[in-house]
């Protein structure tokens, strides 16, 4: 099984198990390293520092044992080698405990040494007690001598002993002051390992969830500007992968219910402007008296009649026009014209609809306009639908200026009025089929939502751009580019 076919329950589960085990891991050291140093640590305290006090009693003692024997060998008082003895045993103890502290066979060798001078010692005064008890005669200065060269060993011992304790103690900490080092080290790059690695598994976890969802993302609002096209064909976890086939279903069904209706507006637009036309002439006749005598109020009627066919076939035209844009069958006869003429007729046609609503409607044209390649009608067709919004939303006692200039590779033109303007959140979605800006007071105004679409459809097959610009209070400005 590919990396890419493990499901997300199973990509956490490995990303989570590969964290733990990085975690583990550094513990282990952690732990290793800690036990290491405790165990330095009761080298030092438990052995070290208990051999350097018992050294210190073991001198103690012995000294006390020095004190007693020459003060017996002058007084010859018994409680004077009754205290020799006790400092013998006192000193005896400590030797047996520092003896088995001994974790070094140098620390060892010396307190060998240190109990060989010692027992020669207690030896050499225990001789010389019984040649003094017998009042024999005896060498005392050899005796003397002898014990002095024990006396000499002992200590000698006791300070080499407590040298040795000190300068192991010092190496040990030094050791562990290197091993800490080391150990800092090692554990922050296995930190670093483990964070590196961390990071580097939940980034691809993450991506590889995410980027598919952000793929479908981007598709739904493909979706939801109406283009169901490219099925989607993503690497990712089976969860995703059956989402997106399920997605992918979705836009099939959605393509198919939106040329279904694409045909039945294309349908419904054919049938309906034959028998609206009939409509609108028989009317026509009727209000010319061909029929016979037509009284006021039924001319009343018939004018209202005409209007709505007129209403009506307008919504018929505009229905076709979005069904060939839709089919791709809209098409455009490229001429190089100026866009001037385009814009009087604009004017002309609409300027009754101003006046009766008293707009003001003017053309502002400050520099010579260049000749640019487009199709007149289409582009009068533009005009027409941006000038006559304008003049809808505009109050009366407002203005609608149509201002064309040129720029760097093309001509600008736009339509600004001062009607009640848009909110900034439906800019962008005002040129949608079907969409109109709800403006408060302005629900009375009536269209088929379909005339900006229209527009876009029309500016964009110029290889042009147009979009809007509005704030609440301000009025709007519609502007179109189209290139030389």
């Amino acid at each position: 099984m590919s990396v890419m076919r493990l499901s997300i329950f199973s990509r956490l589960i490995i990303g989570y198990m590969a964290v733990f085990f990085t975690v583990i891991s550094v513990s282990v050291y952690t732990v290793f390293q800690l036990r290491q140093f405790n165990d330095v640590t009761h080298s030092i305290t438990d052995i070290n520092n208990r051999v350097i006090e018992y050294g210190k009693e073991l001198s103690d003692s012995f000294l006390s044992q020095i004190r007693h024997e020459r003060k017996y060998m002058i007084m010859r008082d018994t409680a004077l080698y009754d205290r020799f003895l006790s400092a013998e045993r006192d000193f005896n103890q400590y030797l047996n405990e520092v003896t088995s502290l001994g974790d070094a066979p140098d620390r060892r060798d010396l307190l060998m040494k240190i109990k060989e001078y010692h027992n020669r010692y207690k030896a050499l005064f225990s001789e010389e007690i019984e040649l003094v008890r017998a009042n024999k005669s005896y060498p005392e200065s050899w005796y003397t001598h002898e014990k002095e060269k024990a006396v000499d060993g002992i200590m000698e011992g006791l300070k080499n002993l407590k040298l040795y304790t000190e300068q192991d103690s010092s190496e040990k900490i030094k050791r562990l002051g290197e091993a800490g080092i080391e150990a800092h080290r090692v554990a922050i790059a296995m930190i670093a390992a483990s964070l590196l690695l961390g990071i580097a598994i939940s980034v691809y976890i993450t991506w590889s969830i995410t980027n598919p969802l952000a793929v479908m993302k981007k598709k739904t609002r493909e979706i939801a500007m109406g283009n169901f096209d490219k099925n989607l064909e993503i690497s990712s976890p089976p969860e995703i992968e059956e989402l997106a086939q399920a997605f992918n279903l979705m836009c099939d069904k959605l393509k198919e219910m939106d040329k279904m209706k694409s045909d039945f507006f294309s349908l419904m637009a054919h049938e309906l402007r034959t028998p609206l036309t009939s409509i609108k002439e028989g009317t026509n006749l009727l209000l010319e008296g061909i029929g016979g005598e037509v009284t006021d109020k039924q001319k009343k009627l018939l004018r209202i009649v005409t209007e709505e066919s007129n209403r009506l076939i307008e919504l018929v035209n505009s229905l076709l026009d979005f069904s060939k844009m839709k089919a791709g069958m809209m098409s455009f006869n490229f001429t190089d014209s100026d866009i001037r003429p385009l814009m009087d007729k604009a004017v002309g046609e609409i300027e009754p609809l101003a006046a009766a609503k008293n707009v003001s409607l003017r053309v502002d044209i400050s520099q010579e306009l260049p000749i640019i390649k487009i199709d007149s009608e289409r582009i009068l067709q533009v005009l027409r639908n941006l000038i006559g919004n304008a003049i809808k939303f505009t109050p009366s006692g407002g203005c609608v200026v149509i201002s064309p200039q040129p720029i760097d590779g093309g001509l600008k033109v736009s339509v600004t009025d001062t009607g009640p303007g848009m909110p900034k959140e439906i800019l962008t979605t005002i040129f949608d089929r079907f969409k109109q800006a709800t403006i408060i007071n302005y629900n009375k105004v009536e269209g088929t939502g379909l005339g900006l679409a229209i527009v876009k459809h029309i500016i964009e097959a110029h290889g042009g751009d147009v979009w809007a610009e509005s704030e609440l209070g301000y009025g709007s400005t519609f502007v179109f580019i189209l290139p030389v």
